[in-house]
């Protein structure tokens, strides 16, 4: 994108995407989508539209197609609500980014702390190939972030964090992810694209990947010690159509390929996993 364009498609993109950031159906769990992809265009947004209104309401309904757990090679479908409501640049309920508060921001970064939500794995997900490991539970996450635009003449905005599961893995997962704006955005259309790196701890990982001896004995699978580190890479493609005013649609798409021990565990089925997402919202 040449510098002379970048600010205007950007401008656009930002002034519309930023009305969107529940991305998908499903609280935030394991899955190829993009951790950036459940808030993309926020922080664009106070670089080309400073004047926000106090509150911002989006509700809407959404379905996605993911796999059944990381690594899975079958998929299922999960339909629900998408919300998001935020209050002065300061608080946020979203159905992906969690219940928030942004604890310190300027024009062009900002840092927050959320509770999100993790919902486990369970056997009865792929019986075949699940039994005899035990379930992951569904738990509650401590989410820390930051978001940093590069300047509204270059808009690359990199985004890490790191969560802590309370119960479940009771591990630590973080990803450090980056996107941009694309040519061809407009008022009514805007699109975004980047990549992700997620690195997760021991203790995260065994519980995912990794078999104990008990675990071994009743599934049939050998031993497998997870090791800390890089879990996966991916890329992440969101979309936008106003096809009215205060209407949306948002289309989300994101590819991960597991590495490393991860990606060796027998546990995995497919190291290469997708999911699309789509939801139909509307703007107060």
């Amino acid at each position: 994108m040449p510098p002379a364009r970048a600010k205007p498609a950007a401008s656009a993109a930002a002034f519309a995407l930023s009305m969107l950031a529940a991305s998908g159906a499903h609280a935030q769990t394991p899955s190829p989508l993009a951790e950036w992809q459940y808030s993309v265009g926020i922080p664009l947004e106070k670089m080309y539209q400073p004047n926000v209104p106090d509150w911002q309401i989006r509700l809407g309904m959404g379905a996605t197609l993911a796999p059944r757990y990381d690594g899975s090679e079958r998929y299922r479908p999960l339909l629900g609500p998408t919300v998001d409501i935020r209050y002065k640049d300061l608080f946020f309920l979203s159905t992906g980014e969690g219940v928030g508060v942004n604890v310190a921001q300027g024009r062009n970064w900002r840092v927050g702390i959320a509770g999100t939500y993790d919902l486990g794995r369970r056997g009865h997900d792929d019986p075949e190939h699940l039994n005899g490991l035990g379930n992951i539970n569904p738990a509650p996450e401590v989410k820390l972030f930051g978001e940093y635009v590069v300047s509204d003449q270059f808009p690359l905005v990199l985004r890490g964090d790191v969560r802590r599961n309370i119960g479940g893995s009771n591990g630590w997962i973080g990803d450090l992810g980056a996107y941009m704006p694309l040519p061809g955005s407009n008022k009514q259309f805007f699109w975004f694209a980047g990549p992700t790196l997620t690195f997760a701890d021991s203790k995260y990982m065994n519980s995912w990947f990794g078999v104990n001896q008990n675990q071994s004995m009743q599934s049939g699978y050998p031993q497998y010690g997870a090791s800390a580190g890089l879990k996966s890479v991916g890329f992440g493609v969101s979309m936008v159509w106003f096809f009215q005013k205060h209407w949306f649609v948002t289309a989300d798409g994101a590819v991960e390929q597991l590495v490393g021990s991860a990606q060796h565990s027998p546990i995995v089925q497919k190291a290469t996993n997708a999911v699309v997402d789509l939801s139909f919202a509307y703007q107060f």
